[in-house]
């Protein structure tokens, strides 16, 4: 097996996050600052090695007050907690282009196995030469289980944020030389 290392380029990927606000709507943000990379056989994918993080002062939802609410020890906590982070356990394709991701997610100080759906986007080489390789992946995980408890509730009762939040990442990584 022919050992390679990749770099997420972060000029070239993007980290969201969904939630439902009200119940009725959904609020879509983001993490602007973020690093990872993985280990892999060069030609197969599967069970590579995939590690993440991302910098929670770098969270963005269009709305400076929100994300600094989102900052704070009601949420995320970033001053105590600066990073969100994951480490694989398996990468393993399902049928075409589709794989299963599992690792660890690190949130708050809270650490659990969490599953991903990741799609292969292909591989191509860039005007410089370099090898590059693109995944989309998606979840969806409890905030509550990971300590953000935040509750709000609407006068009539209902929550103002929603308990699951889905994640989308889409990820070029860059094959180190």
């Amino acid at each position: 097996m022919a050992v390679t290392k990749w770099i997420v380029d972060p000029l070239h990927s993007e980290v969201q996050f969904k939630i439902k606000h009200l119940v009725i709507s959904t609020i879509t943000g983001s993490f602007n600052n973020f690093e990872g990379g993985a280990t892999s056989d060069l030609n197969n994918f599967e069970n590579a090695e995939i590690h993440f993080s991302l910098d929670v002062n770098s969270i963005d939802t269009n709305v400076e007050m929100r994300d600094t609410h989102l900052k704070s020890a009601d949420f995320f906590d970033a001053e105590q907690y600066p990073h969100i982070t994951f480490q694989s356990n398996y990468f393993h394709k399902v049928k075409g282009d589709n794989y299963k991701l599992s690792g660890l997610l690190t949130l708050k100080g809270i650490t659990k196995p969490i599953e991903l759906d990741a799609e292969y986007g292909g591989v191509e080489r860039d005007t410089d030469g370099n090898l590059r390789i693109a995944f989309e992946v998606e979840g969806r995980l409890s905030r509550q289980e990971f300590g953000l408890n935040y509750m709000q509730l609407t006068d009539s009762g209902g929550l103002v944020i929603g308990e699951d939040v889905k994640l989308i990442a889409n990820i070029q990584l860059v094959k180190q030389a």
